[in-house]
C-alpha cells in the first residue's frame, strides 16, 4: 500500500483534486469534523497522511511515506534527500524581498550593509543576500513576518508572496523576488529506485495528468 504525505493549507485541496484522479481518495481530509490525520483510501489501494506543509520532505525523506507533495519554497528552505519529481503546476507563489513602502529602498542592494531581514526562510534568505555580498543578519520569524519592518525589527523580509494583498494591507513593497514556487511530487529516494509498493505506476500516472493539464 502506497502511503502519501499531504500537506496541509493551501495546497491541501488540489492535492486531494489530483490524486483522486489517479483512484485514490483522501477528500476525508476535506470534511471539517473529521479529526484523523492518517486515512485510507476507499479501494484500500493506499493511504495517506495530514502534516504540516514544512514536515512533508521530513515524512518522505525518513520513509513513513513513499511519495509526498510541498511547495518548492519548502524542498528549497529544508533541501531534504529526496527525489524532486515533478512540477505539478498549482500553488503558485514567488519567494520575495519586502520593505516598508515609506522606506528608501527599492532593491536588496538599496539595503544598508547589516541590516536586519525577517524570514522564516533562514537559508534562503541568508543564501540569496550571499550571492550579493551584502552581509545582513536573518532573524528568524515563523509567524507574521510583515511586523518585522512595521514594528522597526528589521528593515526587509524575505517571504512568500502571491497576490501581494497582504504585503499592501501593511504597508509593504517587493523591491525583489528570489524565485518562483509551485507544489512539487517528491518520493522516498529507495521506495523510487526499488519500485516499492509500484511506486513508479503512480507516479507515471501523476506525470500524465500533470501534462495533459498543460
Amino acid at each position: 500500500m502506497i502511503t502519501v504525505a499531504l500537506p496541509k493549507g493551501a495546497l491541501l485541496a488540489d492535492s486531494i483534486n489530483l490524486f483522486k484522479t489517479i483512484g485514490l481518495d483522501f477528500s476525508a481530509f476535506l470534511d471539517s469534523s473529521n479529526r484523523q490525520l492518517q486515512i485510507t483510501d476507499p479501494t484500500g489501494r493506499g493511504q495517506a497522511l495530514l502534516v504540516r506543509t514544512h514536515d512533508v520532505p521530513v515524512y518522505v525523506e525518513y520513509g513513513q511515506a513513499q511519495l509526498g507533495i510541498a511547495g518548492y519554497d519548502v524542498i528549497r528552505e529544508k533541501r531534504p534527500r529526496v527525489a524532486h519529481l515533478i512540477d505539478l503546476q498549482y500553488g503558485r507563489c514567488r519567494l520575495s524581498v519586502a520593505v516598508k513602502e515609506s522606506s528608501p529602498y527599492r532593491s536588496a542592494l538599496d539595503l544598508p550593509s547589516h541590516s536586519r531581514v525577517a524570514s522564516k526562510f533562514v537559508h534562503c534568505a541568508q543564501e540569496y543576500f550571499e550571492t550579493l555580498d551584502l552581509p545582513v543578519e536573518i532573524v528568524p520569524l515563523y509567524g507574521s513576518v510583515e511586523l518585522g519592518p512595521i514594528t522597526g525589527m528589521s528593515e526587509a523580509i524575505v517571504d512568500l508572496v502571491s497576490t501581494g494583498r497582504t504585503l499592501r494591507e501593511n504597508g509593504l513593497i517587493e523591491i525583489e523576488v528570489l524565485y518562483e514556487s509551485t507544489a512539487r511530487l517528491i518520493a522516498h529516494p529507495l521506495a523510487y529506485r526499488l519500485n516499492t509498493d509500484d511506486i513508479t505506476d503512480w507516479i507515471d500516472k501523476l506525470r500524465h495528468v500533470v501534462e495533459q493539464s498543460l
